[in-house]
């Protein structure tokens, strides 16, 4: 009787302790709003037309927001007298932008549903979205996710793995977010697009020896020795398009970024890479579940939260 009882009270915990990814839906608003998906898909594919760049960016805002107290959007947060957003912090300023693009999908969606699609899902759909748009793979978003009502600079400048990192601190940064090695080099490899600014990686292609001499050369062209800190290089040779060339540069001593370069470096990672470079298929499968996994990191469901009906500021304020 006694471990009977134990039995349904350890059933219990485990049902309470999953509610929270399982409140998540891919039909969460099928019947709510359900021409939210395809007017999210629609505003992201005309933002990445208008600007290839755009696509990477929206991939970006959505990681940069996940690694901050979950898939909350609390990124959009804009400051306030009360508390200190996450748009200020060190990895987020001046290089985190698409803002304005959620905020246009969420002036469309509150036009159709008021008051039920959260910011947290329109980034997360919008982060998929753009992946399609540029090449790469698709793959099911749950949905369900609310919005917070505050937001972390101090959490967003010591969670966000930073391009000076270490195999062995981008390994630790990953893994206290719950993701094995592998799915760190996955998401990785989501730099086959996008660009960086000179400032990230200018100790690289001054002052590393495992990197391609020309390549070097060339980047040094952009980014001088001082100054110049916001000139823009691409980070792949394909950086307008999803695929797996990224991982192949890193073959040729070509990352851009010191953490780039650190996953393929006579690491433990290098299989991984190798494995990417022979077979973008399987990278495209593996990036896709890092994805999902990703957002599914702390997600507001329920009553926590609220849906904003403006991503930059909390209802009533």
């Amino acid at each position: 009787m006694a471990s009977l009882s134990f039995f349904s009270l350890f059933c219990m915990l485990s049902f309470l302790m999953g509610m929270g990814s399982a409140q998540l839906s891919p039909n969460f608003y099928a019947s709510t709003c359900p021409r939210a998906l395809s007017t999210i898909r629609t505003a992201v594919n005309n933002a990445v037309a208008k600007e290839r760049r755009m696509g990477a960016s929206l991939l970006r805002l959505h990681f940069h927001d996940c690694f901050v107290q979950g898939c909350d959007a609390s990124i959009l947060l804009d400051d306030t007298s009360s508390f200190t957003g996450e748009k200020t912090a060190g990895p987020n300023r001046n290089s985190v932008r698409g803002y304005e693009v959620i905020d246009t999908i969420k002036s469309q969606v509150e036009t159709l549903c008021p008051g039920v699609v959260s910011c947290a899902d329109i980034l997360t759909v919008a982060a998929r979205d753009s992946v399609v748009a540029l090449g790469g793979p698709s793959w099911t978003v749950p949905l369900g996710r609310r919005d917070s009502t505050t937001a972390s600079f101090s959490s967003a400048n010591s969670d966000l793995p930073g391009p000076g990192l270490d195999l062995s601190g981008l390994i630790s940064s990953f893994s206290n977010k719950g993701f094995t090695a592998r799915e760190m080099v996955a998401l990785s490899g989501t730099h086959t697009i996008g660009k960086a600014r000179c400032t990230t990686f200018r100790s690289r292609i001054y002052n590393e020896t495992n990197i391609d001499a020309a390549f070097a050369t060339s980047k040094q062209q952009i980014c001088p020795s001082s100054g110049g800190d916001d000139n823009l290089s691409d980070l792949d040779e394909t950086t307008a398009v999803f695929d797996n060339v990224y991982f192949r540069n890193l073959k040729e001593k070509k990352g851009l970024l010191h953490s780039d370069q650190q996953l393929y470096n006579g690491g433990s990672t290098d299989s991984i890479v190798e494995t990417y470079v022979t077979n973008s298929a399987v990278f495209f499968k593996d990036v896709a579940n890092a994805m999902i996994k990703m957002g599914n990191l702390s997600p507001l469901t329920g009553t926590n939260g609220e849906i904003r009906t403006d991503c930059k500021k909390i209802n009533g304020s």
